[in-house]
């Protein structure tokens, strides 16, 4: 009787919990969205009226609206240079690595920057900043609470599920899209509260705002099974593009920081880009999150000429902010750029092959579903998505096919990585996506022994084996004078050595290849590397440049937390 009270007691908890987390993320979203309008019409209406000059057809007004947002946004990124990009990296870090703590002036100055961004023309999505401000609030009512470290990285979680699912009026979508992006997987976790977070959230956002996504999708939709070969190869043409576009966002951002002026300017110069870029077709989609492009392609109203050139541009435009160090998402350009190019794939398929009857709406939506797959390593998001936006599952095998195999071209090309992930393993931290693995949420910082027994290249065979009867370890890292490692030692070393042999320095012995594991790495690595070296132990460092050593960890170590964190992570 007491075992059931408690089962009660506790889920009646998480469920109060994940509904607050949904309310707290969807009016996160709504207010967000409110203040983008409010920045938006400063930029467009206020300050557009004194800018407006024609100039061989080209509104320079739209040419440095971008660049005057990015100067306001230098501001706050040469203080807080965390603040550059989309925000779903800093979720994932808080939940792997952080405990689910998000910095309540870092959510602030992330939302007054992303909302300067967009807001002024911009060419970055505001659904990852949504999500990441769903987050950050739940984040911050977690720790008001006091609540435990394995709810508040759930908390985080629902926090972000809510943003998402009401941007879009995709409650599982959303749902989807926090377990496939933060846990990797999606039975990793609980899902009911999850759910319950995403559905509230979307509520909370349809109630306020009546609308969710402004896309209007045609709808009578339909495909035959003759076209699915060519749905196969959209897919692994836009994965092979994303995985591309990608690295150029982090080939872009690498140019801005190799740029020699001073950083205040970075943000400006990429504004100004932007605004060339986006004066050539203003009412496109170009600027800002782009939704009005979308419509326009889901409609047939662009030629095949026109929707190829839109989908260089946003990549263009995209990188050009986000590289230059302004804050937003990639969420939204990459649905559009899937949605453009995907169309026109669909536009030559039905010229080549008329009696197939091919419709490039359903091709749109199939090159959407690829293109954001390949980017996020999140398919069954967007599998979910288009089927909860088209509300029917009349063109399900058509973006099934072109997301799966977006999703794998793109993982081939990215080994493993997302453009979310790239920008952890660039801060340190090393996050593989598709692999729903407990391990993967928790970092060596975490489990290592931070006073470890250690062995000095000067010390004998005879000392080592002493400190391994003395300590029962049977494995130790070897440092030299700065306390840098050298190597590995134990009693592998030291079997059936003869006394004349033990009274050697240990240096003499360490001539097998050895690895070591960093403070940010997350322990499923260190499991690996212990598994490739064939060690017991691993040597914690500081850092690829600094192999001072600061800890150890073992293969009991990773055991351990193993079944500690999925004691934690589900709910009983």
């Amino acid at each position: 009787m007491m075992w059931s009270r408690a089962y009660v007691e506790n889920w009646v908890k998480v469920v109060v919990l994940s509904i607050t987390a949904g309310l707290v993320g969807g009016l996160g979203a709504v207010l967000f969205r409110l203040l983008i309008g409010l920045t938006h019409r400063f930029f467009f209406q206020e300050i557009f009226q004194f800018l407006s000059y024609q100039v061989d057809g080209i509104n320079l007004g739209y040419v440095f609206l971008p660049a005057i947002g990015g100067l306001f946004v230098s501001l706050l990124v040469v203080r807080f240079p965390e603040i550059r990009g989309n925000g779903i990296p800093e979720v994932i870090e808080a939940v792997i690595f952080k405990g689910g703590r998000i910095s309540g002036l870092f959510a602030v100055t992330k939302i007054l920057a992303t909302s300067i961004t967009i807001g002024s023309g911009g060419s970055v999505g505001r659904e990852g900043p949504i999500g990441f401000i769903g987050a950050a609030l739940t984040s911050a009512f977690a720790k008001w609470f006091g609540l435990s470290k394995e709810m508040r990285k759930l908390l985080v979680t629902c926090g972000l599920a809510a943003g998402i699912a009401g941007t879009f009026n995709t409650p599982l979508a959303g749902a989807m899209f926090a377990l496939e992006v933060v846990y990797m997987g999606a039975f990793s976790i609980n899902l009911v509260p999850i759910f319950i977070a995403s559905v509230t959230g979307n509520a909370v956002t349809l109630a306020v705002l009546r609308r969710a996504f402004e896309v209007e999708i045609p709808g009578g939709m339909a495909h035959t099974l003759a076209e699915l070969p060519f749905f196969f190869l959209l897919g692994l043409f836009l994965g092979a593009l994303a995985a591309f576009y990608v690295r150029f966002i982090y080939a872009t951002i690498d140019g801005f920081e190799r740029l020699r002026v001073p950083e205040a300017f970075k943000p400006v110069i990429g504004g100004l880009g932007v605004g060339l870029l986006g004066a050539l077709f203003p009412h496109y989609g170009i600027f800002g999150v782009g939704y009005e492009g979308m419509s326009l392609a889901f409609y047939g109203k662009l030629a095949l000429s026109t929707l190829i050139l839109l989908g260089i541009l946003k990549m263009l435009a995209t990188a050009l902010t986000i590289g230059s160090g302004h804050s937003g998402g990639v969420f939204a350009p990459s649905l559009y750029i899937g949605t453009m190019f995907g169309s026109a794939f669909g536009m030559v398929v039905a010229k080549l092959f008329p009696s197939l009857g091919a419709t490039p709406t359903v091709y749109a939506l199939a090159g959407m579903a690829a293109f954001f797959s390949g980017m996020t390593q999140a398919p069954i998001t967007q599998i979910l998505m288009v089927t909860e936006l088209t509300r029917s599952y009349a063109v399900l095998p058509a973006v099934m096919t072109s997301a799966t195999m977006g999703f794998l071209t793109a993982r081939l090309f990215l080994r493993g990585d997302s453009v979310y992930t790239l920008k952890l393993s660039r801060k340190g931290y090393r996050v593989r996506t598709g692999k729903p693995v407990i391990l993967e949420t928790i970092s060596v910082g975490e489990i290592m022994t931070k006073e470890p027994v250690y062995v000095t290249a000067d010390m004998t065979l005879f000392d080592v084996e002493h400190l391994i009867s003395e300590t029962g370890h049977d494995c130790f890292p070897v440092v030299d004078n700065e306390g840098r490692v050298i190597g590995i030692i134990g009693v592998k070393d030291i079997l059936k050595k003869p006394s004349s042999v033990k009274r050697m320095k240990v240096r003499r012995f360490l001539h097998r290849a050895y690895g070591v594991t960093y403070p940010t790495e997350t322990a499923e690595t260190a499991l690996e590397k212990l598994m490739a070296y064939d060690q017991n132990l691993l040597p914690v460092v500081r850092g690829p440049n600094d192999r001072r050593l600061i800890g150890v960890v073992t293969k009991r170590d990773i055991y351990t937390a193993y079944y500690r964190g999925l004691e934690g992570m589900y709910i009983d």
